[in-house]
């Protein structure tokens, strides 16, 4: 949250020069306050677990936060009762009317399939043409990035010769952005992904801007001007022992998996998973909620032309 001091105590230009968010004193005074909405469109099979995750981390905030959990409603999910998603779910015909100021778009199993086999490929494009007149901010994540990044922009992914797995070390390529604000210069973040996509097709696309990278993994995040839509390609959301059972997960079906990168200590499966990227998770949904959603989104929603 932001600092409120007078406009012209000295440390106020040092501060900002820093990059800690200092408010104004007559931006402060006339700032209305309302809780946000926030749309989850769930596409991951483990549906309770990816719905933990991400609420675990959107917790972590003072500002009041109402959530919409949403499923596609052309796909019947097999890994999660019809009783759960009756109850806490929506489905896109019942709220399509509604705008909300942020949403998250998380990753899905489907990588391997071409963009139009998945089998809720045309309900999901009617979402995120959807999402740009009624959504103000959108985290998409792995496989949800690299489906809107193909839809909005025609950037296509490519097959991996071996699964990107593991926990890697990554940089910020721009700085002073508010995303990244309280960063450290390198941070890890879990990848779980059988595609990439290539740098060299951001780049040709002005609208974007590449922010973070690595080495291994490669392009990280990307987002447009203003932050009206975050590409992530790793999942920062990932409990301590999730990528743990991907693997026994893939050991147990006889599959040529190697041991999650950077994950265990001495890389032996055997010994438990060192946890390097829950603070920087944190602080990355905290910047996204704070500085591209609640600063940044209009207090009457519903009457504003997004």
């Amino acid at each position: 949250m932001p600092i409120r001091i007078p406009d012209t105590l000295p440390a106020s230009a040092t501060l900002t020069k820093e990059n800690i968010f200092v408010m104004p004193m007559d931006r402060a005074m006339t700032q209305d306050i309302r809780p946000l909405r926030l749309l989850i469109l769930n596409i991951m099979p483990t549906k309770i677990a990816t719905e933990t995750q991400l609420l675990r981390l959107l917790s972590n905030t003072p500002m009041q936060v109402d959530i919409t959990l949403m499923h596609p409603e052309s796909y019947t999910c097999k890994n999660t009762s019809e009783a759960h998603l009756q109850t806490f779910y929506k489905v896109f015909s019942e709220i399509k009317n509604q705008k909300f100021d942020g949403m998250i778009i998380t990753g899905a199993p489907v990588e391997q399939l071409d963009f139009e086999d998945v089998a809720y490929w045309n309900e999901l494009q009617e979402i995120l043409e959807w999402r740009k007149t009624h959504v103000f901010s959108t985290l998409f994540i792995c496989w949800g990035a690299q489906a809107g990044l193909y839809y909005y922009y025609n950037i296509p992914k490519y097959p991996l010769k071996e699964k990107m797995f593991g926990v890697f070390e990554n940089t910020v390529t721009v700085k002073g952005i508010p995303l990244f604000r309280g960063f450290d210069d390198t941070f890890n973040m879990p990848h779980s992904r059988h595609t990439k996509i290539r740098k060299d097709d951001v780049l040709k696309e002005p609208r974007l801007k590449i922010v973070c990278e690595s080495d291994i993994a490669g392009v990280t995040a990307i987002m447009t001007k203003g932050g009206r839509e975050i590409y992530i390609s790793g999942h920062g959301e990932y409990d301590a022992d999730t990528l743990k059972k991907e693997y026994d997960r893939d050991i147990e079906k006889g599959l040529n998996i190697k041991v999650p990168y950077g994950y265990y200590e001495d890389d032996n499966p055997e010994k438990p998973p060192k946890v390097s990227w829950r603070a920087h998770a944190n602080l990355l949904f905290f910047n996204w909620l704070n500085y591209y959603v609640y600063q940044e989104t209009p207090y009457d929603l519903d009457n504003t032309q997004l």
